[in-house]
């Protein structure tokens, strides 16, 4: 055990190198065109006023605040255009706007303008809830037999820029295997600087049938003869958060927890909340920092994430639950070509304590972490390590322009992108408690690898297809939802 915490050490050591130079002042973007008028590029620039057009909802402020740009200045030309093409991918990652074009126009000798044209996106999106209940697709296909008792089904609205400022609303009312009722409110910022943002979240969910234990590494779930309400979950939320540089983020989580259960789940599992209580309640505490220089968060191609997270469970003598729980994710994105690009990430999961209430137990096979070929189990314990790796092929590349047929505005287009990569996992998750039916993947070094076909529509939705072997040489096709990390 030791020398697999010793080499993925090493690995976690060559991950924080790479992370650290991301962009190089030579990378410039595709839309970022220059105009003049008769005349010739200049060696240095200063700029005399910046424009934005397109902005019909968006306040043009929440739009300046990503750019590393200011009036007056004097800029090397080949620094302003490796500047400019970082600001239309910060501006572009606000997720507000469908397109963005950043254009320097050249006016006089040393002297432009610069001109920021946005497509804004449909903002009031309500949609229809169905959706799977577990963990994955194949979870669903293979382990539950395709049951659609397992779809949840409902309403969701979405508002992402209530009032111009990339405001965030969600009201979710959600029905079928799981009952929930969900309302968030973000505000980015709440003060003139645009440094400090506020999120406030509440969560009622109720379910019938629970996962009680794992068992050869996979869940067991129960419900009872009268198919009565088993867990009620609540739990509220506020989040600070602090944007002190375009790319660092400090959040701090206050929040409580209370659930409730079935007497008849302790008789499934007289330790599902390792006391004999059929609630457990606590307040909890944490902080994490960002370091986000992606160029897309939906699909990235370049740049790299950084994540690190320290959490308190139990703030009172009366809490039921007092644990520390520490995280760190290191993904970096490395383009070689219009074509080729590798994506390398590292994420660590750690508990201080041996045991926790099984609502709170983490390893493996839990969104995100999960190592591909091992998509039907859960491996559980109080640490994991997790590394993927995806050398990727852009295939296709295309646009259809369906203003024509779309009746929404902010749709006008319909992007598609698919890409081939060939993946490479490994992970390791450190069970204290050693529990038999469980030993077959628990304190072992998990390998999954294979090819897969990665389809990316509308900048934020992706499909994967993949086929994936473990060291178990068991293989099977799977398929989800999102991107790997």
């Amino acid at each position: 055990m030791k020398k697999q915490y010793h080499y993925f050490s090493i690995i976690f050591l060559f991950m924080m190198i790479l992370v650290l130079p991301t962009y190089s002042n030579a990378q410039i973007i595709d839309s970022l065109s220059v105009q003049n008028i008769n005349l010739d590029v200049p060696e240095k620039a200063v700029i005399n006023n910046i424009f934005v057009i397109g902005n019909e909802k968006t306040r043009k402020n929440i739009i300046l605040r990503e750019l590393n740009i200011e009036t007056g200045i004097t800029y090397d030309w080949d620094d302003l255009l490796a500047i400019l093409s970082a600001d239309q991918k910060k501006i572009f990652n606000l997720q507000l706007f469908n397109t963005v074009e950043i254009t320097p126009l050249i006016t006089g000798e040393e002297q432009i303008e610069i001109l920021i044209s946005v497509n804004e996106r449909r903002y009031f999106i309500p949609s229809i809830i169905f959706e799977l209940a577990d963990r994955n697709f194949s979870e669903w296909w293979t382990n539950q037999n395709r049951s659609f008792k397992r779809v949840n089904y409902g309403a969701r609205f979405y508002h992402n820029n209530v009032g111009g400022r990339n405001e965030k609303l969600r009201v979710s009312t959600q029905f079928g295997f799981t009952q929930a009722y969900d309302l968030l409110y973000s505000f980015p910022y709440i003060d003139r600087n645009q440094k400090h943002g506020l999120t406030t979240q509440f969560a009622y969910v109720t379910n019938k049938t629970i996962a009680v234990r794992s068992a050869e590494n996979k869940q067991e779930f129960f419900t009872n003869e009268e198919e009565d309400v088993l867990r009620r979950f609540f739990n509220s939320r506020l989040r600070y958060t602090y944007r002190g540089s375009f790319y660092n983020f400090h959040n701090v989580n206050l929040a409580y927890t209370n659930i409730r259960i079935n007497e008849d789940v302790l008789d499934q599992n007289p330790n599902y909340f390792l006391h004999d209580d059929t609630k457990l309640s606590y307040f909890s505490i944490g902080y994490d920092f960002r370091h986000d220089r992606r160029n897309y968060n939906s699909y990235p191609t370049n740049g790299a994430l950084l994540n690190f997270g320290v959490t308190k469970y139990g703030l009172f003598n009366s809490d039921d639950f007092k644990d520390w729980e520490f995280t760190a994710i290191a993904n970096r994105y490395l383009q070689f070509n219009d074509r080729f690009h590798f994506a390398t990430g590292l994420t660590l999961n750690a508990f201080l304590g041996k045991r926790q209430p099984f609502t709170s137990v983490r390893g493996i096979g839990y969104n995100p972490n999960f190592v591909r070929g091992y998509e039907l189990n859960v491996i559980d314990g109080q640490q994991s390590i997790v590394h993927k790796n995806s050398l990727r092929f852009k295939f296709l590349d295309i646009e259809y322009d369906i203003s024509n047929i779309s009746p929404l505005d902010g749709f006008s287009t319909f992007p598609l992108r698919l890409y081939l990569s060939a993946n490479f996992d490994q992970g390791y998750v450190n069970d204290r408690n050693d529990i038999p039916e469980n030993r077959r993947l628990t304190n072992s070094h998990l390998i999954g690898y294979g090819p897969g076909i990665d389809l990316v529509i509308f900048y934020d939705i992706v499909f994967r297809f993949e086929y994936s072997m473990n060291n178990y040489n068991e293989g099977n096709f799977f398929f989800n939802f999102k991107a790997p990390f």
